[in-house]
């Protein structure tokens, strides 16, 4: 999760309960025939666990690898910042992402950092997609945010990895974030009939809730500067911490 050009949205959004009340009627996600290979193509450091972290434990349950692609250090989320440098903040972005996916029991996980401009992959599609691509085979699953999630580096993400996806024969699967912020139930802007549902167990949903508190630049303010404000204040985390995940198949 960015913000900045990276906060384009600024007022609370679709009350997660809302969310909660309605019933879709998705079918559940099959992971019958699960694949070897899992890559997760993140825009920020936290992306990959809000959107599909229970999915990623579910997925190392069955037995596939899980690797993530980091495709920017989010170093963008609190521009002015009286207390972090982009750099300080980089760098303890990372440390919070590889806590997280050990929260999740997922330690081992290969990230592969890309290294792209926080706010600016878009200007970097093709370049992104030529890093990814040499991970993939026609067995992996490459599960990026939606193309039509409305942030600029989330849809840019998901237009490169859907690039290097369809060049090695992969399976795309998408993922929405902010659009449980924008979006209201049955809204025409969205793609439900591609809509799946992952069910996530207590077990999993308690790991995917020690990894979302393990980001704590993100989820706590850095200090009681207007610009050190928390970027994913309760009622966020509340839309994504349920007891399912979607995904856009």
């Amino acid at each position: 999760m960015g913000l900045d050009v990276d906060r384009p949205f600024t007022d609370a959004g679709t009350p997660a309960s809302a969310w909660q009340q309605w019933e879709p009627g998705w079918p559940e996600f099959d992971l019958s025939d699960p694949p070897p290979q899992v890559v997760v193509v993140a825009p920020h450091p936290d992306d990959e666990v809000l959107g599909v972290g229970g999915l990623l434990v579910r997925l190392r349950d069955l037995g596939a690898r899980i690797a993530v692609m980091a495709v920017t250090d989010g170093d963008g989320s609190h521009p002015g910042s009286p207390t972090l440098s982009a750099r300080q903040l980089a760098e303890q972005r990372i440390t919070e992402q590889h806590a997280a996916l050990a929260a999740l029991g997922l330690g081992d996980t290969q990230v592969h950092r890309a290294g792209l401009p926080d706010g600016r992959v878009a200007g970097h599609e093709a370049a992104l997609a030529a890093l990814v691509e040499p991970l993939l085979t026609a067995r992996t699953w490459v599960f990026t945010t939606w193309r039509g999630d409305r942030h600029p580096d989330h849809e840019a993400t998901g237009r490169a990895a859907a690039l290097a996806a369809n060049h090695a024969g992969a399976r795309l699967v998408e993922y929405p974030v902010w659009t449980w912020h924008w979006s209201v139930p049955d809204d025409p802007d969205v793609p439900w009939s591609r809509a799946r549902s992952v069910t996530l167990p207590e077990r999993v949903m308690r790991a995917k809730e020690r990894a979302v508190d393990c980001y704590r630049t993100q989820i706590a303010p850095l200090s009681d500067h207007p610009a050190d404000a928390a970027v994913l204040p309760p009622p966020f985390l509340a839309r994504l911490l349920r007891s399912t995940e979607t995904v856009f198949i």
